[in-house]
């Protein structure tokens, strides 16, 4: 069986996690992996180990061990639900899997900012995966003040944009489609 690995990348509440769940229900023998519950985890459990500042290094590491057991002792199809927003980042992760033989699929949430100050305003998630912010509102004021390159196309295997929600449904359907071809290239 040929192992697909779905990267989403974009900001704050651009609609990743639902997304990744609903891709999960419908692609049999797939596993969501997200980098919230390793936050939420250690900021419940082991606040004391945590880095004073900088990158959370303590999350990546409990990421990074979940990843390769998941690629090395399983064969789940993996979906990766993180903002993956910096490009290096996204091509570490990407030559990580491609190395273990892995199909990629990376989907690019550009949800306006109008739409997703709306949805924080909704929101009830949990603020327990937070370390140097205190509301969502602040986390996409960074995300906006830190410039990054928006992912393309020659990145993956398989390049997909969500701009709007009702595009999920629609990428969801394509995706199931590579996994019924057995994934192959497509980069369009």
């Amino acid at each position: 069986m040929e192992r697909l690995i779905i990267l989403t990348a974009g900001k704050t509440h651009s609609g990743k996690s639902t997304f990744a769940r609903k891709l999960e229900e419908k692609l049999d023998h797939s596993v969501v992996i997200d980098q919230d519950h390793q936050a939420e985890f250690i900021n419940t459990f082991y606040p004391k180990l945590l880095p004073p500042e900088g990158p959370n290094t303590f999350k990546y590491e409990i990421s990074q061990t979940i990843l390769d057991f998941a690629a090395d002792r399983t064969d789940y199809h993996m979906i990766l639900c993180n903002s993956n927003r910096h490009p290096r980042g996204r091509s570490r992760m990407l030559d990580y899997f491609h190395q273990r033989g892995f199909t990629s699929i990376l989907v690019n949430f550009e949800i306006p900012d109008e739409t997703l100050l709306k949805r924080i305003e909704q929101s009830n998630r949990n603020t327990r995966i937070f370390r140097s912010a205190s509301t969502f509102a602040e986390v996409l004021k960074r995300q906006n003040e830190d410039s990054v390159e928006k992912p393309g196309r020659e990145e993956a295997d398989h390049f997909f944009v969500i701009s709007e929600p009702q595009d999920t449904e629609q990428v969801i359907n394509e995706i199931l489609q590579i996994h019924e071809r057995g994934g192959g290239m497509d980069r369009r």
